[in-house]
């Protein structure tokens, strides 16, 4: 059976009480920040950091003795394996908002490295290793109506137009905050899955149709 040598770490918060004068809250910070007198230093033993693996090494009484083997990614320190993650899920944002701005939807690539990172942020919760390459994506989701902010203003004119009860009442009067707020309501309170039923229904006799056509002319 082979020897590994294994090194341990675990991070130990030390902190420190100090007085500063400043004018505003900002400078006092930056002052306390840096400050590097820690004469008056004290161990916060309660709120150590998780114990994580920082150095492998193959055979016994072997550390630094040649090169470090690859650490499971399941025993890196949580904290930093969180971080690392960030980058990414950061990544996928981005490229999400620009689809979104575009008004195209979500490439196929985007998906799929978006199911990793999810199932990857998974594991890293429950302190498991990273999930094998590739992930299965979530099926493809179709926009069935989409509530655009410029479309009530149009709205809102055609309202006023033609109800005299809002008599004296422009379309400028209406702020943006206003309709801003009305389209959140709107789009949290309505309910659509009657409207997604049946759209899930056409589609389902649309496809069973098409697979009818194409089986009967082979």
């Amino acid at each position: 059976m082979p020897d590994f040598t294994i090194e341990t770490t675990y991070h130990l918060p030390v902190f420190r009480h100090r007085t500063y004068e400043a004018d505003k809250l900002d400078e006092a910070c930056r002052a306390a920040i840096e400050d590097d007198s820690w004469d008056i230093a004290e161990k916060d033993v309660d709120s150590s950091g998780a114990i994580h693996i920082t150095g492998i090494w193959d055979g016994a009484h072997a550390a630094y003795a040649g090169p470090p083997l690859q650490i499971p990614p399941q025993f890196d320190e949580p904290v930093q394996r969180r971080a690392r993650h960030f980058e990414i899920l950061l990544g996928l944002l981005k490229i999400l908002f620009d689809d979104v701005r575009a008004a195209r939807p979500p490439s196929l690539d985007w998906l799929a490295r978006s199911a990793w990172a999810i199932a990857r942020g998974e594991a890293i919760l429950a302190g498991d290793p990273d999930p094998e390459e590739p992930v299965d994506p979530p099926k493809p989701s179709h926009v069935l109506v989409r509530l655009q902010e410029g479309g009530v203003r149009d709205a809102i004119t055609a309202v006023l137009d033609a109800d005299p009860s809002f008599k004296g009442l422009t379309s400028e009067a209406v702020t943006d905050d206003e309709v801003h707020a009305a389209c959140l309501s709107v789009a949290t309170t309505m309910d659509f899955s009657d409207v997604v039923g049946s759209a899930e229904f056409q589609a389902a006799l649309s496809a069973i149709q098409s697979a009818h056509r194409r089986l009967a002319s082979e």
